[in-house]
């Protein structure tokens, strides 16, 4: 696989769209769509930069889960607290605006950040870090815009799991509570 061509196809307000030109194992032509967050300047930029954080949070034995509506599936699904990277802000500063806007809470201590990882690699150059921190307090506060709809709550490894069992995740927040629930 080779790529030969590179076009920045739709300008967005959140994303760009590209459309990338490959020559295939047999040397045709193949066309592949992908969005990015970034405005990339050419192909050496596809991944390169990490765009936002994902937040897995515990207080105690419990576990952090947003339940909140996502557009792009027009429904509520549980999910981790996360958000974008802003110009000049540092991992570290990200993870506490990010969990402080979602959901009111604050940082105890931030045990490690994993170095970014694809988002949602079939279809972006999307790279997050995830962030495992515990939080001061299970007091959650409604802090979002008027453009979210989230509901901050924290788990027991119980709920957690029954959850798992009947209710529609985001896939980092499932492989997280999934593992959440066999420590």
């Amino acid at each position: 696989m080779r790529l030969v061509g590179f076009e920045k196809v739709r300008d967005g307000k959140y994303l760009k769209n590209y459309e990338l030109t490959y020559l295939n194992k047999q040397g045709r032509e193949k066309k592949y769509e992908i969005v990015s967050r970034r405005d990339l300047k050419g192909p050496e930029d596809l991944g390169q930069k990490a765009s936002g954080v994902s937040v897995v949070a515990t207080c105690g034995d419990r576990l952090l889960l947003l339940k909140e509506f996502r557009m792009g599936v027009n429904r509520a699904i549980y999910n981790l607290c996360a958000g974008m990277l802003e110009p000049g802000e540092s991992v570290e500063d990200c993870v506490a605006r990010e969990l402080y806007e979602e959901t009111g809470l604050k940082v105890r201590t931030i045990k490690k950040i994993l170095p970014p990882s694809y988002a949602a690699v079939a279809i972006s150059d999307t790279t997050t870090y995830i962030a495992f921190v515990e939080t001061q307090t299970d007091e959650t506060a409604d802090h979002t815009s008027e453009n979210e709809q989230i509901e901050a709550a924290f788990y027991t490894k119980e709920q957690v799991a029954a959850l798992l069992e009947t209710e529609p995740f985001s896939s980092r927040a499932q492989m997280a509570a999934y593992f959440f629930t066999e420590i």
